[in-house]
């Protein structure tokens, strides 16, 4: 007996102590409409569909592909990361440098981190007004050229791309039969 409660008090100590990772809710609605207040609830709503897509992901999920040449799911969770560089970097309007190389890293600390890039940005465009976020810009640079982007290209280009590929999680996930948890509710950024 002392054992199974060793355990418990174990395993819910454990559970207690996981890091509670960003968007698992969208905060309250702003007072305001603005350029900033819409970019921020973006970001948001992007955060949120990608927690809850991967939430409870398994093995077979991140292995799933749809076809032998598309990618896998664990690919497509790697490329979303690489386009939360891109939309952090772009608010702070630092350049993105192309790189070959590929990440390694696991799942859990992809995914760790891509909502961590997506709270940073959150974090800095909540503290910008209109004007400062005119002034961003989308910078790709490599060894030999520089190329800049006006902000309206940073909506229809990383954070669209990254809002469809979280799509394509939750579809691969319930083909692969683990859908999203339940409850989950994308309209009211919650989850029930």
């Amino acid at each position: 007996m002392k054992k199974i409660i060793l355990i418990l008090f174990l395993t819910m100590n454990a559970m207690n102590s996981q890091e509670k990772l960003p968007f698992y809710e969208i905060t309250d609605i702003p007072n305001e409409i603005n350029s900033t207040n819409l970019m921020v609830r973006m970001i948001e709503g992007l955060g949120f569909r990608y927690h809850w897509a991967t939430e409870n992901i398994t093995e077979k999920d991140l292995k799933y592909r749809p076809s032998k040449d598309a990618m896998s799911n664990y690919e497509t969770i790697e490329h979303i990361y690489d386009l939360s560089n891109t939309i952090y970097n772009s608010s702070k309007s630092l350049p993105n440098i192309r790189s070959k190389k590929k990440t390694s890293m696991d799942f859990i600390s992809l995914r760790k981190e891509t909502l961590n890039n997506l709270k940073l940005t959150r974090e800095v465009f909540t503290s910008f007004n209109d004007e400062d976020l005119k002034n961003v810009k989308i910078i790709f640079q490599d060894k030999s050229r520089k190329y800049e982007f006006p902000i309206w290209n940073l909506i229809n280009g990383p954070i669209s791309d990254a809002i469809y590929h979280t799509g394509q999680l939750v579809s691969f996930r319930r083909t692969s039969g683990n859908p999203i948890p339940k409850g989950v509710n994308v309209f009211l950024g919650a989850k029930n």
